[in-house]
């Protein structure tokens, strides 16, 4: 696989990483690095912060601080505060404060304060709500709606029917 990890300028010492070719998945604890894994499709990396990352579609991203990413389609992010998103559509974000996303359509967001994004099907900014989820409308249709979270079910009591017979649910 053909891929680059450099750090300050300077390709980084492989003995500072870990790069797993059947999980396609790359972690370190180092800070500062650019990663460039353009024609790797599917790769999870776990980084330290102010990073860097060129990937394909189908990533996903556990990192620290003021991390910048440009990616395609269908990626999931977990981050830290001050990141800056250049995305396609599909993508996931789970991230800290003062975060700017620059993505398409079907994109869900659950964010600190301060955090925007720039939709460039519907060429609109949007200020994203503090501690609400989100999920942007379908292509070319301004807005979103909020993404509940589903309510925890209880079951004990309940009724069931198996083949024909009845069970009461008992929590053990």
């Amino acid at each position: 696989m053909n891929y680059s990890v450099t750090q300050n300028g300077k390709p980084l010492d492989p003995s500072k990483y870990n790069w797993d070719e059947n999980t396609k998945t790359f972690s370190t604890k180092e800070n500062n690095l650019v990663l460039d894994f353009l024609c790797i499709l599917n790769c999870t990396f776990k980084t330290g912060f102010n990073c860097t990352f060129n990937t394909g579609s189908g990533c996903t991203f556990n990192t620290g601080l003021n991390c910048t990413f440009n990616t395609d389609s269908d990626c999931t992010f977990n981050t830290g505060s001050g990141c800056t998103f250049n995305t396609d559509y599909n993508c996931t974000f789970n991230t800290g404060s003062g975060c700017t996303f620059n993505t398409g359509f079907n994109c869900t967001f659950n964010t600190g304060d301060n955090c925007v994004a720039i939709r460039r099907d519907v060429k609109g900014i949007t200020e994203i709500p503090k501690n609400k989820t989100i999920k942007f409308n379908r292509y070319d249709v301004t807005g979103y709606t909020f993404v509940e979270e589903p309510k925890p079910e209880t079951c004990e009591g309940k009724i069931v029917e198996i083949e024909g017979k009845k069970y009461k649910l008992v929590l053990a």
